[in-house]
C-alpha cells in the first residue's frame, strides 16, 4: 500500500500490510487474526505529525472511526465525543454551529482527533488539555478498552502519557470534550486581537474568533496539499532562566513566555530565523518564507532528505543559542532520541 497520499509531508513510503478500522471493536477481531502485525503496526490517521524517515513500513492500521455525538449536562456544559477518525477541524466547525465554546482557538490544525490528546495539541493560548475530559483507547496487546481521564492521560506541552510511558501500547478510539454554551473566549495571544480589530470587530463571538485564528494561520502557514509539511516540526524549547537571561541580554527583543518557576519558552521559529535560516531552501526541501519553523517539502523529497535538513536546522540553532531543539513531529523508522 503507497503512503504517499497518507501522510501531509507528501513523503514516499510503502506499507507491506495496510488495515483500517471503523469501529473499536474490530481491533480485537484483527488482533485474534494477526496478532503480531498488530502489536507491531504503525497507528496513523490524518497523517498529519509524522515523517518517514525510510521507504518501507511493515504494518500500518489506519484509524478511521467516525461519528460526533452532544451530551448535555446539568450546567451550560455540554460533553462531546468524537471518534478518533474524525477530522479535527470538522469537530471544531461542527461545535462552532452548534454555538458551543472552548475550540475556537483550535481551528485550521490538521490531523484527526485520535492524535490530539497524543501530543495535547494546543495554538494561540489553548491547549486541549483546558477542555478535556476523557478518552477511550484500545490496549493493543488485548484489545481491550480502557477510559482515560484528564489526570491518567498526564498531559504536558505537546506531549501526554501515550507519547511517554504508554507510547505504543494504547490505541485512542475516542475523545470527549467539555465544552460550553457560554462564550468564555481566550483573546490573551496578541494576534488574535490584532486580527478581530483589522476585522473590524470589537465584540467577538467564538466563531469570529475562529475566524480570526484561521486568517492568521493562512497568512502564515502553507497548505498542505500544495506544499507537503506537518506545520511545526520543532517544539517551542523551553529553557532556565538564566540561560534565556544571557540570550535576552544579547537580543533585547527575543520574543518569550513564563513556563513554571525558573524557566521560559522562546518560540522556535524566532530562534531559527536568527539563525539566518528562514525561507532557506536546500534542493527539495526547506523552511517556510512566512514561518521558520515549518519545513516544506517542496518537490517530492524523501523522507531522509527532510530529516537531514531538519537535522541541519537544528545544529544550527544550537551552535548559535546552546540549544537543543526536539521534533514535534513523530518520525517513523527510528526512535526520537536518536534525532
Amino acid at each position: 500500500m503507497n503512503l504517499t497520499s497518507l501522510n501531509t509531508f507528501g513523503a514516499e513510503a510503502e506499507a507491506l500490510h495496510f488495515f483500517e478500522l471503523y469501529k473499536a471493536e474490530t481491533y480485537a477481531e484483527l488482533l485474534k487474526t494477526h496478532p503480531q502485525l498488530m502489536q507491531d503496526a504503525l497507528i496513523i490517521g490524518g497523517g498529519s505529525n509524522i515523517l518517514f524517515t525510510n521507504s518501507e513500513v511493515s504494518s500500518v492500521l489506519k484509524v478511521s472511526i467516525p461519528g460526533i455525538t452532544i451530551t448535555e449536562t446539568e450546567s451550560d456544559e455540554v460533553l462531546v465525543t468524537a471518534g478518533a477518525g474524525v477530522v479535527w477541524d470538522e469537530l471544531v466547525q461542527y461545535c462552532l454551529s452548534q454555538n458551543l465554546c472552548g475550540i475556537e482557538n483550535l481551528s485550521l490544525i490538521p490531523g484527526c482527533c485520535g492524535a490530539a490528546p497524543m501530543q495535547n495539541i494546543g495554538a494561540y493560548g489553548v491547549e486541549l488539555v483546558d477542555v478535556f475530559e476523557q478518552l477511550e483507547a484500545i490496549d493493543r496487546s488485548t484489545g481491550k478498552i480502557s477510559v482515560f481521564g484528564k489526570d491518567a492521560c498526564r498531559f504536558g506541552y505537546r506531549t501526554s502519557v501515550f507519547k511517554e510511558e504508554l507510547r505504543d501500547r494504547f490505541l485512542i478510539a475516542s475523545i470527549t470534550l467539555r465544552l460550553s454554551r457560554v462564550p468564555h473566549l481566550n483573546l490573551a495571544y496578541g494576534a488574535i486581537g490584532t486580527e478581530l480589530t483589522a476585522m473590524g470587530i470589537s465584540d467577538p463571538t467564538p466563531q469570529d474568533v475562529a475566524q480570526a485564528v484561521i486568517r492568521i494561520r493562512q497568512s502564515k502557514l502553507p497548505d498542505w496539499r500544495k506544499f507537503g509539511n506537518a506545520g511545526s516540526f520543532f517544539k517551542n524549547p523551553v529553557i532556565p532562566d538564566a540561560q534565556f537571561t544571557e540570550i535576552l541580554s544579547r537580543y533585547p527583543n527575543v520574543p518569550h513566555y513564563p513556563a513554571g518557576r525558573g524557566f521560559t519558552k522562546v518560540p522556535a521559529g524566532w530562534l531559527i530565523e536568527q539563525c539566518g535560516l528562514k525561507g532557506v531552501r536546500e534542493g527539495r526541501v526547506g523552511t517556510w518564507p512566512k514561518q521558520a519553523l515549518v519545513i516544506v517539502n517542496y518537490e517530492a523529497g524523501d523522507g531522509r532528505q527532510i530529516l537531514a535538513f531538519a537535522r541541519r536546522v537544528r545544529d544550527a540553532v544550537l551552535d548559535k543559542f546552546g540549544i537543543r531543539l526536539e521534533p514535534e513531529v513523530n518520525l517513523i523508522g527510528m526512535k526520537q532520541a536518536d534525532f
